[in-house]
């Protein structure tokens, strides 16, 4: 009985959503993946470094001198040819080329982040519309208890305070129900603007609430392991981090530039002559040395983060596993035993009522009573699917 309930409030149609397309989480995901436009920015940074790695390609251009003087010779015509020795640009490629697998990997980290995201929106849509759902019903309840106690007025069997009380009851519900219809409608316009789509358009969301399977701490742990993007972003960072140090390294070897010189107008002793040269910068005032100092230090400082990042996430997922099946295994005892007994109490009271056997106030307190329990049995499932999310983005990989 109590899926039954909970598969009703979940799903109860307004008029917009009679026509409009079904939308399943997995169809959400797949739509803020082509849509999103926050993806769709961090996309645009891989043409920023595929840039940079061709600027990283290129070579030192050739300098041409031309000389003219009164002395010979009078004419000169020289041609140099800077040389990167210690293989510089080769470690600057490779420096680019790290820098574009860290945009890679920052961009899988923010395709993470728009799916937990996209995740929190829908299930805080489902569970707005689950509430509107359980306050419209006990609305039409309060609505059938102030019919009953107008009848029961009117024929003698009950005071003017019982419709007065059944008024009030009436009134609050709808405007809890009112309240509850603008949360969804919050909700909802959340979600759309992270799918790309129109604020104010209505979608059925077709994936149910209740939870799976139970969730193992140690198996969500292996997976924060193998497929955390927080981390993946780190070795990537070391990964160019060394690329730099090899880079400045390789910055302590002095360029060569050599030069070749075609003169001409030496009369009487030439008429063309030549001279070739080399130019070799000596390393006496700055040699590199402390820029290397300097990247191995970030080096060590990047490796002692990712450690530390990693026992953070071990330590955060498992809290944030056991929370999470605790709200499993709290909602599983709602919906198997208190939401049905809640349901059979509620429908004693009403019979009760109309009957003549109980008073209103009984009934109110009941139902008062019933609402509550259902309220906080969302409750639990929306912490639920929260702790899910939660654990999700600490994991740094999309969940199934």
């Amino acid at each position: 009985m109590a899926g039954t309930w909970l598969a009703f409030v979940a799903t109860e149609p307004v008029a917009a959503q009679a026509t409009a397309e079904p939308l399943t989480l997995a169809a959400a995901m797949d739509r803020a993946l082509a849509a999103n436009p926050t993806i769709a920015a961090a996309r645009l940074g891989r043409a920023i470094n595929l840039a940079g790695l061709a600027v990283a390609g290129e070579r030192p251009n050739p300098e041409a001198t031309i000389e003219v003087e009164k002395e010979t010779p009078k004419q000169s015509f020289g041609f140099a040819v800077p040389l990167e020795l210690g293989g510089k640009r080769a470690r600057r490629i490779a420096v680019s080329r790290a820098t574009l697998d860290i945009g890679d990997a920052e961009l899988a980290a923010t395709i993470v982040q728009v799916r937990n995201d996209v995740r929190r929106g829908y299930f805080d849509t489902l569970v707005a519309d689950a509430r509107l759902g359980v306050l419209r019903e006990l609305r039409d309840v309060a609505q059938r208890a102030r019919t009953t106690a107008q009848t029961r007025f009117e024929l003698g069997d009950a005071p003017r305070l019982e419709v007065l009380q059944a008024d009030l009851a009436l009134n609050t519900a709808e405007a809890e129900a009112i309240s509850a219809a603008g949360a969804v409608e919050a909700a909802r316009s959340k979600l759309n603007a992270l799918l790309g789509l129109p604020l104010d358009a209505v979608r059925p969301l077709t994936t149910t609430l209740e939870p799976g399977d139970a969730i193992v701490a140690a198996d969500v742990v292996e997976r924060a392991r193998g497929s955390s993007t927080e981390l993946l972003v780190l070795d990537r960072r070391i990964d160019e981090q060394r690329a730099k140090l090899a880079l400045a390294r390789a910055l302590r070897v002095p360029d060569a530039v050599p030069g070749v010189t075609l003169t001409h107008d030496a009369e009487p002793e030439f008429t063309y002559g030549w001279r070739a040269s080399v130019a070799i910068a000596l390393p006496i005032f700055t040699s590199h040395k402390a820029a290397a100092t300097v990247e191995d230090a970030a080096l060590r400082q990047l490796a002692a983060q990712r450690e530390a990042t990693r026992l953070r996430i071990v330590g955060d997922v498992t809290a944030a596993a056991m929370a999470t099946e605790a709200q499993r295994k709290a909602y599983v005892q709602y919906r198997d035993k208190i939401l049905p007994q809640a349901r059979q109490v509620e429908e004693l009271a009403q019979d009760s009522y109309r009957l003549g056997q109980t008073g209103l106030t009984a009934l109110l307190q009941v139902l008062q009573a019933s609402r509550d329990v259902r309220l906080r049995s969302l409750d639990v499932l929306s912490q639920f699917q929260t702790g899910l999310a939660d654990l999700e983005r600490t994991i740094g990989a999309a969940l199934p």
